[in-house]
């Protein structure tokens, strides 16, 4: 499994003393119930206190699964990890989560994703030239699914179909699913919500 590596976005991202409605768990509890690797992933994500993780930590089976799916649907599979960074920004800021959406994956920076994409990416997807049609309908994908999911049906997926396998669909459905779901979770967790 890859290791995300955010780099610290200071114009936007939490500071690390940021209250949560509920509490982090300390840091060497989270450590103490073998969540290391997962702070550790996650600490080079931009938060160098892993509050994501912490909260997660108070049900530490949970916090295991859930983070290692996460990381699993945004680093593993069939599909670019960029366009798939570029998908969980989208999200993030559908969800409107600024602790989410400040993050930037180190990797898909290294390979070439840039802030301007990115933008393009939140904005009109549908018109943008630098975006292959297989993007297109991906990020088209990720935007339906959270405000016109009626409109994800046999034939949107039959589009779909004349650019990504049924199981880089699914691969893309997944990431949809989770990361937008954790993102609305930790929305909620701030207490200016």
């Amino acid at each position: 499994m890859y290791r995300m590596r955010w780099p610290r976005r200071t114009t936007t991202s939490r500071r690390a003393d940021h209250m949560t409605l509920v509490d982090p768990i300390g840091y060497e509890a989270a450590v103490a119930q073998g969540l290391d690797s997962r702070l550790e992933s996650f600490a080079v994500l931009g938060d160098q206190s892993a509050t994501f993780v912490r909260i997660l930590a108070r049900a530490p089976k949970y916090a295991e699964a859930l983070w290692d799916a996460m990381s699993e649907a945004l680093f593993e599979g069939g599909v670019d990890h960029s366009l798939k960074e570029m998908i969980r920004i989208q999200l993030a800021t559908k969800a409107e989560d600024p602790y989410f959406s400040s993050l930037r994956s180190k990797r898909a920076i290294e390979a070439g994703l840039t802030e301007e994409r990115i933008q393009a990416a939140l904005g009109d997807f549908h018109n943008e030239p630098q975006f292959t049609a297989a993007e297109r309908w991906a990020l088209e994908y990720a935007y339906r699914m959270y405000r016109t999911p009626a409109s994800v049906d046999g034939a949107f997926y039959e589009q779909g179909k004349q650019h990504w396998t049924e199981a880089q669909i699914v691969e893309l459905g997944g990431l949809v699913a989770i990361h937008y779901g954790m993102q609305v979770f930790m929305r909620t967790l701030s207490p200016t919500t």
